[in-house]
């Protein structure tokens, strides 16, 4: 709560929000007039500026030359009151010697603007506002500011607790319980709840086929290593359900992977892989998705097997009886599953220039590194799918870098950003 003078001095209480501005440091204060020992007795015992008061209620007098335009309001965190004032002498009360006045445990002033000054008032515990006023010191010159604290609990422990008058109407509800609110929910626990794109991560090879070999680099180990460390990023996020298609040394056939993405509803697929050519010259990454050639079989399979799968005989029979046209309606709903697989491989062209510019920035790439390919893990029409060749096992400083920690890192790294960038796509956020 605020209390503050008006400027045109009116003679109400304003109450306004708590500025930030309270948090403004102090700086040295020219402004508080010295008082020997005789005059701060003087200055007590005329304006009451003692401090006064219990653990309930403390008064804090500030002693002034003339009105000035003034707010006070409380804080938490630390417990205390501010009073802001326009640029005037202040004579303040005898600070507390070694344990609290009332609420009040110490105080200072200082300038906080040009031509602002400011008083913070250290409490004992959370504290209101009660009253602040602006009074004529009684028998002498000058003003006083008045303000009145007490403590949080003393405010609302004497409400008295009665119910409510019961309404002379009620539309029909008396008597009805209004729902209870529903406890807070942390937000880790909100963010578990929500919907997260699941991503599978394949590490190539596995158990008894290791994959490429060359230059003490094995590919099997090199994708799993990379593979886990990519998931570990992924979901570090907390946008994304990672899982993979294996977390250990052992070999998984082709099929069994693309349909542990498909029974698991992947919103994303990416394969791990190393390169390899008979020239030690060839080095950098590839990016992989389905050619195009396969990818259209697909549209046209996803075509031909939804039209005479699509409705069971009962669901036919149904469809005839309302409308007589079940060709029509399969002929409607295979096209759908075209589109949805069209749609899958725009999503594809997404992901792989995305991984291609991120993987960029963090190693080197072919010069060509966009390529298309009938590659097994990537003949699905239910997610989009990339498979990466990170580097040439056959390239001796390829080899290096991908048994290199922190090269894995980096690149690991660089297409976190890609998946991210994916799915900020619309194309990426419309339903699958």
């Amino acid at each position: 709560m605020v209390h503050s003078q008006p400027r045109l001095w009116g003679r109400g209480i304003i109450i306004a929000l708590a500025l930030t501005f309270a948090h403004a440091p102090l700086q040295a204060q020219t402004r508080v007039s010295p008082t020997s020992t005789q005059e701060q007795a003087r200055l007590q015992e005329r304006t009451g500026s003692k401090l006064q008061g219990n653990k309930l209620r403390t008064r804090f007098v500030v002693g002034l030359p003339k009105r000035a335009e003034y707010e006070v309001f409380s804080l938490n965190n630390p417990n205390r009151v501010i009073v802001e004032l326009g640029a005037t002498r202040l004579r303040l009360p005898a600070h507390p010697k070694g344990k609290a006045v009332g609420l009040i445990k110490g105080f200072r002033a200082g300038l906080s603007a040009k031509d602002r000054s400011r008083i913070v008032i250290d409490v004992t515990e959370p504290v209101v506002v009660a009253n602040a006023k602006m009074e004529k010191v009684e028998g002498g010159k000058g003003q006083i500011l008045a303000i009145e604290i007490v403590r949080v609990g003393g405010v609302t422990k004497n409400i008295r607790k009665k119910p409510f008058p019961k309404p002379t109407y009620s539309l029909g509800a008396m008597g009805l319980q209004p729902p209870l609110p529903r406890p807070a929910v942390h937000p880790d626990v909100r963010a578990e709840k929500a919907f997260k794109p699941i991503i599978v991560i394949d590490p190539g090879h596995g158990g008894h086929d290791t994959g490429a070999k060359k230059n003490g680099a094995v590919e099997k180990e090199i994708t799993l290593a990379f593979g886990k460390l990519l998931a570990e990023k992924l979901k570090a996020t907390g946008r994304y359900k990672v899982l993979m298609t294996r977390d250990t040394d052992i070999f998984v056939p082709l099929g069994d992977r693309v349909a542990y993405g498909e029974s698991n509803k992947a919103n994303l697929f990416i394969s791990v892989h190393c390169d390899y050519a008979n020239r030690g010259g060839a080095n950098g990454a590839t990016i992989y998705s389905l050619r195009e050639s396969v990818a259209k079989r697909l549209r046209r399979s996803a075509k031909g097997k939804t039209s005479k799968t699509v409705l069971s005989t009962a669901e036919s029979k149904t469809v005839k009886k309302a409308s007589g046209d079940v060709d029509l309606v399969k002929g409607i709903l295979a096209d759908l599953a075209r589109r949805e697989v069209e749609a899958t491989r725009d999503r594809t062209s997404v992901l792989a220039r995305s991984v291609i510019a991120m993987m960029g920035a963090s190693t080197k790439m072919r010069s060509d590194p966009d390529k298309q390919a009938s590659f097994r893990v990537l003949k699905t029409a239910q997610f989009p799918s990339v498979l990466i060749e990170l580097a040439y096992v056959t390239n001796k400083k390829d080899a290096q870098n991908l048994q290199s920690k922190s090269w894995r890192d980096k690149v690991s790294a660089s297409i976190l950003t890609a998946v991210d960038g994916y799915f900020s796509n619309r194309l990426a956020q419309l339903p699958m």
